[in-house]
């Protein structure tokens, strides 16, 4: 019997595409639980993790739980702010139990993977992960474009940090492996989310400046703008387009009088 080559064999292909995802865990309590979440991303075949602010790292207690997967803490990448670690994301996913107010579309996590990866074939997605206690806060997830939710039982839907990053990765693999062809992203090249925030930023400073947004009563007018703009999943172009109107909002151009 023939054995066949690594050349007809598309897997290695489809799943390179799992290198352009990263892996962020926000305020990990438990430094086991950083250890067991970097070996549930080598099963899938994930390999960069980022930790924004843990309470203890490096540990012994996360190494002993990565069993063989010590590589990955060894090259995660240490955060002060969510910010820093999402630096270059095209996309990002948050990991939710419950629908929030004003919160970008909530997906089930298959439906989320279907998606996240068609992005990853040109650029990098995130998959953010809050704290084991509360989850992410209201700030973290207006950093997110998109919220994914385990399909639990209702009745008792609490999940191990690491058991959340095990079901989602296995579901971004199952993705990659479908047997019809990923579609590429054939869109335009979507904008990062630090240059997104950049555009929030310069949106709340015009809104500001023209007397729209009243700071001693801000109401969530901000997180309402987050919410459309998320929806729209702006691109390069259009980020630079929408910031050159409110740069010209603030500073009109002279015309000359006719």
């Amino acid at each position: 019997m023939t054995s066949t080559s690594a050349s007809n064999n598309p897997a290695p292909v489809k799943l390179s595409i799992l290198n352009n995802f990263r892996v962020v865990l926000c305020q990990t309590s438990h430094p086991g639980n950083i250890g067991s979440a970097a070996r549930a991303m080598k099963t899938m075949g994930l390999q960069h993790l980022y930790l924004v602010k843990p309470s203890s790292f490096p540990d012994a207690h996360a190494t002993a739980l990565s069993t063989g997967a010590a590589d990955l803490l060894e090259n995660a990448i240490v955060t002060e702010t969510l910010a820093e670690a999402l630096t270059g994301c095209a996309f990002a996913i948050g990991m939710s139990a419950r629908k929030r107010n004003l919160s970008p579309e909530l997906l089930n996590v298959r439906a989320a993977a279907t998606q996240a990866i068609e992005i990853a074939t040109t650029q990098p997605v995130a998959l953010v992960f809050g704290t084991e206690m509360s989850g992410l806060s209201n700030a973290e997830l207006d950093l997110c474009q998109m919220l994914a939710m385990i399909p639990a039982n209702p009745e008792y839907s609490s999940l191990n940090l690491a058991a959340a990053v095990q079901i989602m990765c296995y579901e971004l693999r199952m993705a990659a492996l479908e047997d019809t062809t990923i579609s590429p992203n054939t869109t335009a090249e979507l904008a990062t989310i630090d240059s997104v925030e950049g555009f929030y930023a310069h949106l709340e400073a015009t809104l500001l400046h023209i007397g729209y947004l009243n700071p001693a009563a801000p109401k969530k007018l901000m997180e309402r703008l987050r919410r459309i703009y998320a929806r729209v999943r702006l691109e390069k172009e259009e980020v630079n387009l929408l910031r050159g109107i409110l740069t010209l909002t603030v500073t009109p151009r002279k015309h000359d009088k006719y």
